[in-house]
């Protein structure tokens, strides 16, 4: 697998997302809600990677919408790197492709999307299936 490394602006949050597939195979999804708009953000995922998610701050959980997802936002200096989602008993997440070292690369193949329209039942379902599996890890604070 192939590690790309990302964190938040401060480093408080990082990221260690691996996969077996490249930044052009992954791509990005721009998406069209009036959060992800307001800050600019492209998301990527694999089902087939793992993403560990190292606090070494605290961290706000942003939740709007149908509520049914986690955007971790660093206290100390805004950004959300990540966002998760608990589904059957699994932590899964999308990437915030524009927190990674290698945002250019998955940010050439981005695409628009627009999931408004999407039944929650649907939207769950597609979570299950596309997202990363996610582990946090919480560093001492102290």
């Amino acid at each position: 697998m192939v590690a790309y490394a990302g964190s938040c602006h401060c480093g408080a949050v990082t990221l260690d997302f691996r996969s077996k597939r490249t930044p052009a195979e992954l791509g990005a999804r721009s998406c069209q809600c009036s959060f992800c708009r307001m800050h600019g953000a492209s998301w990527t995922s694999d089902p087939g990677g793992q993403v560990d998610i190292t606090l070494a701050g605290p961290v706000s959980r942003y939740r709007f919408g149908t509520k049914t997802s986690d955007f971790l936002v660093c206290t100390a200096c805004g950004v959300v790197p990540v966002v998760t989602s608990e589904i059957t008993g699994r932590f899964l997440g999308v990437i915030r492709v524009d927190c990674l070292e290698e945002k250019a690369a998955f940010l050439d193949a981005a695409a628009p999307m627009d999931l408004d329209g999407e039944l929650l039942e649907a939207r769950i379902d597609r979570r299950a299936e596309r997202w990363t599996p996610v582990a946090i890890k919480q560093e001492d604070m102290h």
